[in-house]
């Protein structure tokens, strides 16, 4: 084969060939080009997710316990009462979502999970569909720290995230009150320092 300009053909670049990357690298450029990329998943490797307490699990385990009670307890009644089978049929559908429930709440709980960056805050959850929000510190007003009795027993709380507008509120419920009350400080110290240097 002849030379391309100029240059011979054993001193061309190989295309295949690509430079050494840093695989933890958030820069689109650096980023590992080996591993296949999901376009459509929010959740980043690479940033340090904190879980949710999984005490949460037994808040929200006997929240459905007192809903499932109602229903399946009214609806074994009125069966027994009636012999009805349309009630037998609801009866057993109502115990089969129950129990379809508690493993969403198991696997549901698994996938809350937050994460503190220099200029924003990460929130995740969800599991068929996945939520990502991204509140960043400058556009904080306030933050809220609840707990409800149930929370309270298991000795969780709740930190709600408010900003200027409604749709990038977020919260973070499973926290104990130390790090609720830690998290709260910061963002709050994080948003009146952002909102300074804007």
């Amino acid at each position: 084969m002849g030379s391309v300009n100029g240059v011979p053909p054993a001193d061309l670049p190989d295309p295949t060939d690509r430079p050494a990357v840093d695989p933890g690298c958030p820069d689109p450029v650096g980023a590992d080009l080996t591993r296949p990329v999901d376009p459509l998943e929010p959740w980043p490797d690479a940033v340090d997710w904190r879980p949710v307490s999984r005490d949460l699990i037994w808040v929200q385990l006997l929240h459905l316990a007192g809903a499932a009670a109602l229903i399946v307890g009214g609806l074994g009644l009125l069966w027994t009462l009636t012999g009805h089978w349309l009630l037998g049929l609801g009866f057993a559908l109502a115990i089969l979502v129950a129990l379809w429930d508690v493993r969403i709440i198991v696997r549901g709980v698994r996938a809350w999970g937050y994460a503190e960056r220099d200029n924003d805050l990460l929130v995740r959850h969800g599991l068929l569909v996945r939520r990502l929000s991204v509140v960043p510190y400058a556009r904080m007003q306030f933050v809220d720290v609840t707990a409800g009795p149930l929370e309270r027993a298991f000795g969780l709380a709740t930190v709600q995230l408010h900003t200027a507008a409604a749709a990038t509120d977020a919260k973070i419920p499973g926290l104990r009150p130390a790090e609720a009350a830690r998290l709260r400080d910061r963002l709050t110290s994080f948003g009146e320092i952002r909102a300074e240097g804007l």
